[in-house]
């Protein structure tokens, strides 16, 4: 049986945002609070030119990358990550790939979240 081995170094140093739930106005609410540090982590992180997509007939260049990194049960879909050398931050997109089932590695994909109105 051949063993998953990583396909490029875990060389990007990033920030794993865990969000914090409040209740407002009896609707739970999630939170980003920035005085929280986030856990530093080192991964590869790959965009391959973000991903494209079509809506309403208007084609759209959405920015998104491929993560793999060290396996760790409080990385979550609903986690965001920092990219510490550019500050983007991203959401996750999809529930972290435990691979091989081993709890060693894990692969997701994010999206950059973005401001505005």
């Amino acid at each position: 049986m051949k063993t998953f081995k990583p396909a490029f170094p875990y060389s990007t140093a990033i920030e794993l945002l865990i969000p914090v739930y409040v209740t407002k106005k009896g609707v739970t609410v999630k939170t980003f609070p920035p005085e929280l540090e986030g856990i530093r982590l080192n991964c590869s992180f790959k965009t391959y030119g973000g991903t494209e997509v079509t809506s309403n007939d208007v084609y759209i260049l959405e920015d998104t990358a491929y993560i793999e990194t060290w396996y760790r049960p409080d990385i979550k879909a609903d986690c965001r990550i920092k990219v510490l050398s550019t500050g983007q931050i991203y959401e996750i997109m999809n529930t972290p790939e435990n691979i091989d089932m081993r709890s060693q590695f894990c692969k997701f994909k994010v999206r950059a979240v973005r401001g505005g109105a």
